[in-house]
């Protein structure tokens, strides 16, 4: 199998893919290049590389020209194991729009908001050594026809001279129509980081490109551990009730409606792999024996995670604040007593 290296024709140093200017950019002649500027051939073996973490069983993928140098879920040095087959090859990938100054500002003014965080966690150090991660997601798309058949009911009332009146109106609702269905998400992670990664969607799909192992120069990639198969059934529920669902919201208001007949069809389903970006952030929060994981999304900048609270800052509050306060109440309601 093939290795894919991308070096600079000026000088020959390794290029690695700036998603501030959206080129590939060497740091030893300061050349930028476009991808058709590059016009690197891909083999139709080519393929990355698969490290796994000894520590917590991470997989992370990456191109030969990346270096691996910690895990983003424990900081743990990552190994080789081996190489990814042909069927890991990604359809589309969401190239990084966000660089890794404006994700480090992003994060720090979003912690800065944060009064109760460990000043630890405000080390720029810790920031820096955030990790600018391709997460896989199963992307589904497909037409829905949707029929309703369902009998809706209004009632009007009125007050006239002393007498209540109310007027029953029934009509049959019929609505039927076909939707397109475009990208919805599955992450391809049987571990808890799903959790972390579908946090930050969604993504501007319109913006998505051609896979090019280009695009994760510089960057780490993580390997699906997730099969299509596996999310047929929960996500053809989902499309069907949504496209149900926006049938009945476009029947018109009613004060009451019984549905008689209601189905979702689906045709032309197509299933698309593809790599996301996230920036990723841990903090390892050793006084408690606990793992700190955030996320921001490297297209839109939405950030999650759940910060860590200082304790020692909880218990100042509490002296300099709550306790003064108890204490002017008690003394006061001993004076008024």
């Amino acid at each position: 199998m093939a290795a894919i290296t991308y070096k600079c024709p000026n000088c020959d140093g390794g290029l690695i893919f700036d998603p501030s200017s959206q080129k590939y950019h060497c740091e030893f002649c300061l050349s930028d290049f476009t991808q058709e500027e590059l016009d690197v051939p891909e083999p139709e073996d080519s393929q990355a590389v698969l490290y796994t973490c000894p520590s917590c069983g991470a997989q992370i993928v990456t191109d030969e020209t990346t270096a691996a140098t910690f895990c983003y879920y424990c900081h743990n040095p990552v190994v080789l194991s081996g190489k990814l087959t042909g069927r890991f090859a990604p359809d589309y990938v969401i190239p990084f729009q966000i660089d890794r100054q404006k994700a480090g500002e992003i994060f720090s003014q979003w912690i800065g908001r944060k009064k109760y965080v460990p000043e630890t966690f405000y080390n720029k150090k810790q920031i820096e050594s955030m990790s600018g991660v391709y997460f896989p997601y199963w992307l589904y798309s497909c037409r829905v026809d949707g029929e309703l058949d369902a009998q809706g009911t209004r009632l009007r009332t009125w007050d006239t001279a002393g007498m209540r009146y109310t007027e029953t109106t029934v009509y049959d609702v019929k609505r039927q129509g076909t939707m397109e269905v475009d990208h919805v998400a599955r992450n391809g992670l049987r571990k808890a980081n799903r959790q972390l990664v579908d946090s930050v969607l969604p993504y501007r799909m319109n913006e998505k490109e051609n896979f090019s192992m280009g695009y994760l120069s510089g960057f780490l990639a993580e390997n699906r551990d997730m099969e299509k198969e596996q999310f047929v059934l929960d996500v053809q529920t989902e499309v069907r009730q949504f496209a149900l669902q926006s049938l009945q919201d476009q029947a018109g208001s009613y004060s009451s409606m019984q549905v008689r007949k209601k189905e979702a069809g689906i045709r032309d389903e197509k299933w698309s792999y593809a790599l996301l970006p996230v920036w990723t952030l841990t903090y390892n929060d050793k006084a408690r024996g606990k793992i700190y994981y955030f996320a921001l999304n490297g297209q839109t900048g939405k950030i999650c995670g759940k910060l860590p609270v200082d304790r020692k800052k909880i218990i100042i509050l509490f002296f300099s604040v709550f306790l003064p306060l108890f204490l002017l109440l008690m003394t006061g309601g001993y004076f008024l007593g």
